[in-house]
């Protein structure tokens, strides 16, 4: 692994994990074992580090739904799959990382804002339209609006107010609201279909 690479996935577990503004650079030099300098030669400053890592991230989260859309197995079971993916993802993630991105820097949280209507809205809306046309999604839903709603649930997710981490888990919350709003468009067929790949590992 090159040493940019390098720095990026380990100053990415930090922060994901104790907070965007918690960590140092000179934590993630430990982590790393290189000088500060060495960081410094990448990355003009710590916020630097955080667009980048961040950027990072974003395209391989990116090209997973990418991937998932072309392999083209069917609406159920790319719900099912995202819904592993959320679960390997957000287990360890912090949620004050998301209010701290959108607090104090800017242009990282312009790239969620970027991912979410170029790329997340767009596929969750296709694969709504699909699951519809292959009979396992009920088809008076409306894709588009459920797609904004999908997104909209996702974010609730890391607001401290509305669900704050001393008394829920993050990714406990994730699931039971994907739960809830994957029964709530499903058919008969849909339904006995989940269950089955669901329960498959």
């Amino acid at each position: 692994m090159e040493t940019r690479e390098k720095i990026m996935t380990i100053a990415m577990d930090q922060f994901a994990r104790l907070g965007v503004r918690y960590v140092t650079v000179d934590d993630i030099a430990r982590a790393a074992g290189v000088s500060k300098k060495t960081i410094y030669q990448e990355f003009k400053d710590k916020a630097e580090l955080v667009l980048e890592a961040f950027r990072n991230k974003m395209l391989e989260d990116q090209a997973f739904f990418t991937n998932l859309y072309d392999e083209n197995k069917g609406a159920i079971w790319h719900f099912v799959e995202v819904s592993r993916y959320i679960r390997s993802r957000f287990s360890y993630i912090n949620p004050v990382v998301f209010s701290e991105i959108q607090r104090y820097y800017p242009g990282c949280w312009k790239l969620f804002e970027d991912f979410r209507q170029n790329c997340a809205i767009k596929t969750i809306s296709d694969v709504l339209e699909k699951g519809k046309k292959e009979g396992t999604f009920r088809p008076e839903i409306n894709a588009d609006i459920l797609a904004l709603v999908r997104m909209d649930q996702i974010a609730s997710t890391f607001d401290s107010e509305k669900f704050p981490p001393s008394k829920f888990n993050v990714l406990e919350v994730q699931m039971a609201i994907m739960d809830h709003f994957i029964h709530g468009i499903l058919t008969d067929k849909g339904r006995e279909l989940f269950y089955k790949i669901n329960n498959q590992e």
